[in-house]
């Protein structure tokens, strides 16, 4: 694109021969309703395939995973990371609702600046994010309205907004990095995404916003490829890392100088990301496939954790980088994978439709939100034995861990954040 620094396009080889087992109530770009579909049939996506499969029974888990009494969750003995410092203790008592946010919400997703903010990412229509205290209180409503030429796209003209997908802090809470699923105003951002789609439809690019979180402003703005979905920061600061469904590749850009300096083709629907606490590696959750793409940070070379399930959407790594957690959206499970291996070595169904996850500052629990069944499980890490599911509001999509209070905040897109005292 005309006035852009050159990047570099790093290939792969080619994905395995098979297409995910996608849910549309996971993909669905509508605000005005979200209507909950059922997994699709092995094959190729087609949007009639998204409106007609009935739903898929769960997975059986590769070792037992039964229910345990709040009694019983108090989880294995506290991590320390390589620093020496002390983790916070784990919660010990059940999850108790606190409080239900509700007014100019539409959120795909919600997170903890680790700081006391909370970034609500109001995908699509609202063209907002909102951002509140922890105290429950609207400090700002963000628009995601911006003048492109500002930020050093003189080609894009007048003023254009966003459609906010997901966020990511840095380390220091200075900054959040958000992805706009698409852009809306003159060309070439005339053309909506799409959540069936290929690098051959051609579909624009799109944006990641830097907010200042002082300010609660727009700072910076970066191109990525097509349809940005998921968000990740390193953990030393050094690279945001962005999915873009649309063009199968994983954007990373250097903080340091706000340029995207790789697009590395990764395959089909690419979405969640996990680092490890060392910052050397980057796994990525292939929707389109039944791998993880596995990035060094150092060389940009990629391998694969294959054979976890049809259609991986998030993931979570533990504190000490040894384990790994995805939700497998074709399946209907969470997946626990040992890293030294790259093997699933335990997996359990927490409801309809997992979707995201947040793990407790310990790697002791896991809270995964269940878009079908309304519910949000807790889930003991060591054994992935679930410890206890409360009812949501409608539609819970997004899910960040507060390790301050111990709160835990649930974004429904049917409207609603809700909040969730974790232990006593």
């Amino acid at each position: 694109m005309a006035g852009m620094p050159a990047r570099r396009r790093i290939g792969v080889p080619p994905i395995i021969p098979v297409i995910p087992l996608l849910l549309a109530a996971g993909l669905g770009v509508s605000c005005t309703a979200h209507t909950a579909a059922a997994p699709l049939p092995p094959g190729p996506v087609s949007s009639a395939a998204v409106a007609s499969h009935p739903p898929a029974s769960s997975a059986p888990p590769l070792a037992p995973s039964s229910p345990a009494s709040p009694s019983a969750a108090s989880g294995p003995p506290v991590p320390t990371p390589s620093s020496g410092s002390p983790l916070p203790p784990p919660p010990t008592g059940p999850l108790r609702r606190v409080t239900t946010i509700v007014g100019h919400l539409d959120p795909k997703s919600v997170v903890s600046s680790g700081a006391g903010l909370f970034f609500a990412q109001n995908m699509m229509y609202l063209h907002t994010i909102n951002v509140y205290d922890r105290d429950y209180k609207l400090v700002k409503i963000i628009p995601d309205t911006v003048r492109l030429s500002d930020f050093g796209y003189p080609q894009y003209r007048g003023t254009y907004k966003g459609a906010p997908v997901e966020a990511a802090f840095t380390p220091d809470g200075a900054s959040a990095y958000i992805s706009n699923y698409s852009m809306y105003g003159a060309a070439p951002f005339t053309r909506e995404g799409a959540d069936v789609c290929k690098p051959a439809d051609h579909y624009p690019n799109s944006f990641v916003y830097r907010v200042n979180t002082t300010t609660l402003s727009v700072d910076q703005v970066i191109e990525v490829g097509a349809v940005p979905k998921y968000v990740a920061v390193t953990p030393d600061g050094k690279y945001v890392l962005v999915s873009n469904w649309c063009s199968y590749t994983e954007s990373v850009i250097d903080i340091a100088t706000g340029k995207e300096v790789r697009q590395i083709a990764v395959g089909a629907y690419p979405r969640g990301i996990a680092v490890d606490p060392s910052s050397s590696t980057a796994y990525i959750a292939v929707m389109g496939s039944t791998r993880i793409a596995v990035l060094d940070l150092r060389t940009f070379e990629l391998s694969w954790i294959a054979g976890v399930g049809s259609a991986p959407r998030h993931l979570v790594i533990s504190p000490d980088g040894r384990w790994l957690y995805a939700t497998i959206n074709g399946d209907g499970v969470v997946d626990k994978i040992d890293l030294t291996t790259r093997k699933v070595v335990r997996r359990v169904a927490t409801g309809r439709a997992p979707r995201s996850m947040a793990i407790s500052p310990d790697g002791g629990y896991l809270y995964v939100v269940n878009y079908m069944s309304n519910t949000m499980t807790k889930l003991r890490a060591a054994d992935m034995g679930i410890v206890q599911t409360v009812a949501t509001e409608k539609d819970p999509i997004g899910i960040t861990y507060d390790n301050a209070t111990h709160h835990v905040w649930v974004a429904c897109y049917s409207g609603a954040l809700m909040v969730f005292s974790d232990g006593a």
